[in-house]
Protein backbone atom coordinates (compact mmCIF):
# COMPACT_ATOMS: atom_id res chain seq x y z
CA UNK A 1 0.00 0.00 0.00
CA UNK A 2 2.76 2.45 0.91
CA UNK A 3 4.69 1.71 -2.29
CA UNK A 4 1.61 2.51 -4.38
CA UNK A 5 1.08 5.72 -2.41
CA UNK A 6 4.68 6.81 -2.96
CA UNK A 7 4.38 6.24 -6.70
CA UNK A 8 1.15 8.23 -6.81
CA UNK A 9 2.80 11.04 -4.85
CA UNK A 10 5.63 11.23 -7.38
CA UNK A 11 3.16 11.29 -10.28
CA UNK A 12 1.14 14.06 -8.60
CA UNK A 13 4.25 16.19 -8.10
CA UNK A 14 5.33 15.43 -11.64
CA UNK A 15 2.04 16.77 -13.02
CA UNK A 16 2.07 20.07 -11.08
CA UNK A 17 4.67 22.75 -10.29
CA UNK A 18 4.21 22.18 -6.55
CA UNK A 19 1.69 20.95 -4.00
CA UNK A 20 1.22 21.75 -0.34
CA UNK A 21 1.24 19.03 2.29
CA UNK A 22 -2.49 19.61 2.80
CA UNK A 23 -3.21 19.13 -0.91
CA UNK A 24 -1.16 15.95 -1.07
CA UNK A 25 -2.79 14.64 2.10
CA UNK A 26 -6.24 15.21 0.61
CA UNK A 27 -5.34 13.54 -2.69
CA UNK A 28 -3.71 10.53 -1.02
CA UNK A 29 -6.19 10.34 1.89
CA UNK A 30 -3.53 10.40 4.59
CA UNK A 31 -2.36 12.85 7.26
CA UNK A 32 0.08 15.69 6.61
CA UNK A 33 2.52 13.97 8.96
CA UNK A 34 2.43 10.91 6.69
CA UNK A 35 3.16 13.17 3.70
CA UNK A 36 6.24 14.50 5.50
CA UNK A 37 7.50 10.96 6.16
CA UNK A 38 6.78 9.89 2.57
CA UNK A 39 8.65 12.89 1.16
CA UNK A 40 11.64 11.99 3.29
CA UNK A 41 11.47 8.36 2.13
CA UNK A 42 11.38 9.43 -1.52
CA UNK A 43 14.35 11.74 -1.02
CA UNK A 44 16.35 8.94 0.62
CA UNK A 45 15.47 6.69 -2.34
CA UNK A 46 16.96 9.20 -4.79
CA UNK A 47 13.80 10.99 -5.93
CA UNK A 48 14.61 14.73 -5.81
CA UNK A 49 11.67 15.94 -3.71
CA UNK A 50 12.28 19.45 -2.38
CA UNK A 51 10.29 21.11 0.41
CA UNK A 52 9.72 24.88 0.16
CA UNK A 53 9.28 26.45 3.59
CA UNK A 54 6.83 29.21 4.50
CA UNK A 55 3.12 29.88 4.18
CA UNK A 56 3.21 29.57 0.37
CA UNK A 57 5.54 26.60 0.43
CA UNK A 58 5.01 23.02 -0.53
CA UNK A 59 6.66 20.06 -2.19
CA UNK A 60 8.06 19.94 -5.72
CA UNK A 61 10.39 17.90 -7.89
CA UNK A 62 13.63 19.54 -8.96
CA UNK A 63 15.97 19.04 -11.88
CA UNK A 64 13.20 18.15 -14.36
CA UNK A 65 12.83 14.73 -12.77
CA UNK A 66 10.48 12.41 -14.69
CA UNK A 67 9.50 8.89 -13.80
CA UNK A 68 8.87 6.24 -16.46
CA UNK A 69 5.91 3.90 -16.80
CA UNK A 70 7.95 0.74 -16.32
CA UNK A 71 6.40 0.30 -12.87
CA UNK A 72 2.95 -0.46 -14.28
CA UNK A 73 1.48 -3.85 -13.48
CA UNK A 74 -0.37 -5.71 -16.25
CA UNK A 75 -3.81 -4.96 -14.81
CA UNK A 76 -2.90 -1.27 -14.49
CA UNK A 77 -1.67 -1.10 -18.08
CA UNK A 78 -4.83 -2.83 -19.37
CA UNK A 79 -7.04 -0.49 -17.34
CA UNK A 80 -5.20 2.48 -18.84
CA UNK A 81 -6.21 1.41 -22.35
CA UNK A 82 -9.81 1.05 -21.21
CA UNK A 83 -9.99 4.66 -20.05
CA UNK A 84 -10.84 6.01 -23.49
CA UNK A 85 -14.20 5.46 -25.17
CA UNK A 86 -13.36 5.12 -28.89
CA UNK A 87 -16.76 6.19 -30.19
CA UNK A 88 -16.98 9.20 -27.88
CA UNK A 89 -13.44 10.31 -28.73
CA UNK A 90 -14.21 10.02 -32.42
CA UNK A 91 -17.39 12.11 -32.08
CA UNK A 92 -15.49 14.84 -30.21
CA UNK A 93 -12.79 14.92 -32.90
CA UNK A 94 -10.12 13.50 -30.56
CA UNK A 95 -9.57 10.07 -32.14
CA UNK A 96 -6.17 10.95 -33.63
CA UNK A 97 -4.92 12.53 -30.40
CA UNK A 98 -6.04 9.50 -28.37
CA UNK A 99 -4.36 7.12 -30.81
CA UNK A 100 -1.10 9.06 -30.64
CA UNK A 101 -1.21 9.07 -26.82
CA UNK A 102 -1.76 5.32 -26.69
CA UNK A 103 1.20 4.77 -29.01
CA UNK A 104 3.42 6.87 -26.75
CA UNK A 105 2.27 4.95 -23.67
CA UNK A 106 2.84 1.65 -25.45
CA UNK A 107 6.37 2.68 -26.37
CA UNK A 108 7.18 3.37 -22.70
CA UNK A 109 5.89 0.06 -21.37
CA UNK A 110 8.02 -2.94 -20.55
CA UNK A 111 8.23 -5.61 -23.30
CA UNK A 112 6.08 -7.96 -21.20
CA UNK A 113 3.23 -5.41 -21.29
CA UNK A 114 3.34 -4.52 -24.98
CA UNK A 115 0.14 -6.43 -25.73
CA UNK A 116 -1.82 -4.73 -22.93
CA UNK A 117 -3.77 -2.52 -25.34
CA UNK A 118 -4.91 -5.43 -27.51
CA UNK A 119 -5.61 -7.59 -24.46
CA UNK A 120 -7.96 -4.97 -23.02
CA UNK A 121 -9.64 -4.06 -26.31
CA UNK A 122 -10.47 -7.68 -27.08
CA UNK A 123 -12.10 -8.21 -23.68
CA UNK A 124 -14.08 -5.01 -23.03
CA UNK A 125 -16.02 -2.74 -25.35
CA UNK A 126 -18.39 0.10 -24.44
CA UNK A 127 -21.41 0.63 -26.69
CA UNK A 128 -23.07 3.70 -25.16
CA UNK A 129 -26.36 4.08 -27.10
CA UNK A 130 -29.39 2.08 -26.01
CA UNK A 131 -30.92 -0.73 -28.04
CA UNK A 132 -32.99 0.17 -31.11
CA UNK A 133 -31.35 3.59 -31.31
CA UNK A 134 -29.29 4.72 -34.25
CA UNK A 135 -26.21 6.46 -32.77
CA UNK A 136 -25.73 9.91 -34.28
CA UNK A 137 -23.16 12.48 -33.22
CA UNK A 138 -24.35 16.12 -33.20
CA UNK A 139 -22.63 18.12 -35.92
CA UNK A 140 -21.70 20.87 -33.45
CA UNK A 141 -20.13 18.53 -30.89
CA UNK A 142 -16.45 18.99 -31.99
CA UNK A 143 -16.71 22.77 -31.58
CA UNK A 144 -18.31 22.41 -28.15
CA UNK A 145 -15.63 19.89 -27.15
CA UNK A 146 -12.89 22.29 -28.22
CA UNK A 147 -14.43 25.02 -26.07
CA UNK A 148 -14.52 22.63 -23.09
CA UNK A 149 -10.86 21.70 -23.50
CA UNK A 150 -9.65 25.30 -23.96
CA UNK A 151 -11.92 26.96 -21.35
CA UNK A 152 -13.27 29.20 -24.11
CA UNK A 153 -16.53 31.12 -23.76
CA UNK A 154 -19.05 29.74 -26.22
CA UNK A 155 -21.53 31.89 -28.14
CA UNK A 156 -24.52 29.62 -28.69
CA UNK A 157 -28.09 29.61 -29.92
CA UNK A 158 -30.19 27.19 -27.89
CA UNK A 159 -33.93 26.80 -28.47
CA UNK A 160 -34.03 30.09 -30.41
CA UNK A 161 -32.30 32.04 -27.63
CA UNK A 162 -28.77 33.45 -27.79
CA UNK A 163 -26.54 32.67 -24.82
CA UNK A 164 -22.94 33.05 -23.73
CA UNK A 165 -21.84 29.87 -21.97
CA UNK A 166 -18.84 28.86 -19.93
CA UNK A 167 -18.55 25.18 -20.97
CA UNK A 168 -17.31 23.07 -18.04
CA UNK A 169 -17.84 19.49 -19.17
CA UNK A 170 -19.46 17.01 -21.53
CA UNK A 171 -21.54 13.99 -20.54
CA UNK A 172 -22.55 11.07 -22.76
CA UNK A 173 -25.74 9.50 -21.39
CA UNK A 174 -27.45 6.61 -23.21
CA UNK A 175 -26.10 7.82 -26.55
CA UNK A 176 -27.09 11.47 -25.99
CA UNK A 177 -24.48 14.21 -25.48
CA UNK A 178 -25.05 16.91 -22.83
CA UNK A 179 -23.08 20.05 -21.98
CA UNK A 180 -22.73 21.20 -18.37
CA UNK A 181 -22.11 24.93 -18.52
CA UNK A 182 -22.46 28.15 -16.56
CA UNK A 183 -24.94 30.44 -18.27
CA UNK A 184 -24.08 34.13 -18.48
CA UNK A 185 -21.61 33.78 -15.62
CA UNK A 186 -24.28 32.76 -13.09
CA UNK A 187 -25.74 29.31 -12.42
CA UNK A 188 -24.77 25.93 -13.88
CA UNK A 189 -27.22 24.26 -16.26
CA UNK A 190 -27.41 21.23 -18.54
CA UNK A 191 -27.91 21.54 -22.32
CA UNK A 192 -28.54 18.85 -24.92
CA UNK A 193 -25.93 19.25 -27.66
CA UNK A 194 -28.35 18.26 -30.43
CA UNK A 195 -30.62 21.19 -29.49
CA UNK A 196 -28.00 23.81 -30.25
CA UNK A 197 -28.69 25.40 -33.63
CA UNK A 198 -25.45 27.41 -33.71
CA UNK A 199 -22.24 27.58 -31.69
CA UNK A 200 -19.08 29.61 -32.11
CA UNK A 201 -15.85 29.93 -30.16
CA UNK A 202 -15.19 33.40 -28.80
CA UNK A 203 -11.79 34.94 -28.14
CA UNK A 204 -12.48 35.03 -24.40
CA UNK A 205 -11.36 32.43 -21.91
CA UNK A 206 -12.99 31.96 -18.55
CA UNK A 207 -11.43 31.02 -15.23
CA UNK A 208 -12.79 27.68 -14.08
CA UNK A 209 -14.32 27.29 -10.65
CA UNK A 210 -12.00 24.62 -9.25
CA UNK A 211 -14.67 23.51 -6.81
CA UNK A 212 -16.90 22.34 -9.68
CA UNK A 213 -17.14 18.52 -9.67
CA UNK A 214 -18.57 17.26 -12.97
CA UNK A 215 -19.51 13.70 -11.86
CA UNK A 216 -21.15 14.97 -8.66
CA UNK A 217 -22.97 17.77 -10.52
CA UNK A 218 -24.30 15.35 -13.14
CA UNK A 219 -25.41 12.81 -10.54
CA UNK A 220 -27.34 15.49 -8.65
CA UNK A 221 -29.00 16.96 -11.76
CA UNK A 222 -29.87 13.53 -13.14
CA UNK A 223 -31.55 12.62 -9.85
CA UNK A 224 -33.42 15.95 -9.83
CA UNK A 225 -34.62 15.37 -13.39
CA UNK A 226 -35.79 11.85 -12.62
CA UNK A 227 -37.78 13.14 -9.65
CA UNK A 228 -39.17 16.17 -11.46
CA UNK A 229 -40.95 14.17 -14.18
CA UNK A 230 -42.82 12.01 -11.65
CA UNK A 231 -45.73 14.42 -11.24
CA UNK A 232 -48.59 11.97 -10.61
CA UNK A 233 -49.25 9.06 -8.29
CA UNK A 234 -51.16 5.80 -8.63
CA UNK A 235 -52.18 3.29 -5.96
CA UNK A 236 -51.92 -0.35 -6.96
CA UNK A 237 -52.07 -3.84 -5.46
CA UNK A 238 -49.23 -6.13 -6.47
CA UNK A 239 -48.83 -9.88 -6.36
CA UNK A 240 -45.44 -11.16 -5.15
CA UNK A 241 -44.40 -11.61 -8.79
CA UNK A 242 -45.52 -8.09 -9.74
CA UNK A 243 -43.70 -6.62 -6.73
CA UNK A 244 -40.51 -8.31 -7.91
CA UNK A 245 -40.93 -7.02 -11.48
CA UNK A 246 -42.11 -3.47 -10.66
CA UNK A 247 -38.60 -1.86 -10.62
CA UNK A 248 -38.07 -3.18 -14.16
CA UNK A 249 -41.22 -1.64 -15.67
CA UNK A 250 -41.42 1.69 -13.79
CA UNK A 251 -38.85 4.21 -12.57
CA UNK A 252 -36.47 2.01 -10.60
CA UNK A 253 -35.77 4.38 -7.69
CA UNK A 254 -39.42 5.37 -7.32
CA UNK A 255 -40.55 1.73 -7.45
CA UNK A 256 -38.04 0.63 -4.83
CA UNK A 257 -38.98 3.48 -2.50
CA UNK A 258 -42.69 2.69 -2.93
CA UNK A 259 -42.13 -0.99 -2.15
CA UNK A 260 -40.06 -0.15 0.95
CA UNK A 261 -42.84 2.17 2.21
CA UNK A 262 -45.60 -0.39 1.60
CA UNK A 263 -47.39 -2.04 4.49
CA UNK A 264 -47.38 -5.80 5.20
CA UNK A 265 -48.86 -8.18 2.57
CA UNK A 266 -52.55 -9.05 2.81
CA UNK A 267 -53.94 -12.55 3.22
CA UNK A 268 -53.19 -13.34 -0.44
CA UNK A 269 -49.61 -12.12 -0.18
CA UNK A 270 -50.35 -8.96 -2.19
CA UNK A 271 -49.06 -5.50 -1.18
CA UNK A 272 -50.56 -2.08 -1.78
CA UNK A 273 -48.17 0.69 -2.89
CA UNK A 274 -48.41 4.36 -3.82
CA UNK A 275 -46.23 4.74 -6.90
CA UNK A 276 -45.03 8.11 -8.31
CA UNK A 277 -45.41 8.16 -12.12
CA UNK A 278 -44.85 10.60 -14.96
CA UNK A 279 -48.54 10.58 -15.94
CA UNK A 280 -51.55 8.26 -16.06
CA UNK A 281 -50.83 7.61 -19.74
CA UNK A 282 -47.25 6.54 -19.01
CA UNK A 283 -48.41 4.49 -16.01
CA UNK A 284 -50.91 2.63 -18.19
CA UNK A 285 -48.20 1.71 -20.69
CA UNK A 286 -45.72 0.65 -18.02
CA UNK A 287 -48.02 -1.24 -15.66
CA UNK A 288 -50.08 -3.03 -18.30
CA UNK A 289 -47.12 -5.37 -18.81
CA UNK A 290 -47.77 -6.80 -15.32
CA UNK A 291 -51.13 -8.13 -16.54
CA UNK A 292 -53.30 -9.92 -13.94
CA UNK A 293 -50.54 -9.64 -11.33
CA UNK A 294 -51.57 -6.02 -10.67
CA UNK A 295 -54.81 -4.27 -9.63
CA UNK A 296 -55.18 -0.50 -10.01
CA UNK A 297 -57.01 1.08 -7.06
CA UNK A 298 -56.55 4.79 -7.81
CA UNK A 299 -57.15 6.96 -9.75
CA UNK A 300 -60.58 5.79 -10.90
CA UNK A 301 -60.00 6.81 -14.53
CA UNK A 302 -56.89 4.63 -14.76
CA UNK A 303 -58.71 1.71 -13.11
CA UNK A 304 -61.49 2.00 -15.70
CA UNK A 305 -58.93 2.10 -18.49
CA UNK A 306 -57.34 -1.13 -17.23
CA UNK A 307 -60.79 -2.76 -16.96
CA UNK A 308 -61.61 -1.73 -20.53
CA UNK A 309 -58.28 -3.05 -21.80
CA UNK A 310 -58.80 -6.36 -19.99
CA UNK A 311 -62.30 -6.67 -21.42
CA UNK A 312 -61.09 -5.99 -24.96
CA UNK A 313 -58.23 -8.47 -24.61
CA UNK A 314 -60.61 -11.13 -23.27
CA UNK A 315 -63.02 -10.59 -26.14
CA UNK A 316 -60.26 -10.60 -28.72
CA UNK A 317 -58.63 -13.77 -27.44
CA UNK A 318 -61.92 -15.59 -26.92
CA UNK A 319 -63.01 -14.75 -30.45
CA UNK A 320 -59.63 -15.83 -31.81
CA UNK A 321 -59.81 -19.18 -30.04
CA UNK A 322 -63.36 -19.89 -31.27
CA UNK A 323 -62.36 -18.93 -34.80
CA UNK A 324 -59.38 -21.27 -34.71
CA UNK A 325 -61.55 -24.21 -33.54
CA UNK A 326 -64.16 -23.54 -36.19
CA UNK A 327 -61.55 -23.36 -38.92
CA UNK A 328 -59.98 -26.57 -37.70
CA UNK A 329 -63.30 -28.44 -37.77
CA UNK A 330 -63.75 -27.53 -41.38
Amino acid sequence: MRAARLIKMVLLLQSRPSMTAAELAQELEVSERTITRDALALSEAGVPVYADRGRAGGYRLIGGYRTRLTGLARTEAEALFLSGVPGALREMGLEDAASAAQLKVSAALLPSLKNASRSAAQRFHLDAPGWYQEPTAPDLLPVVAEAVWDDRVLAARYRDADRELEPYGLVLKAGVWYLCARADGTSFRVYRIDRFTAVALTDHRFERDESFDLPAFWEERAAQFARSILRSEVVVRLSPDAARRLPYVADRAAAQEALEAAGPPDGQGWVTVSLPVESDVVAFTQLLSLGPELEVLEPADLRERFAEAASRMHALHTKGAEGAVTEGQR
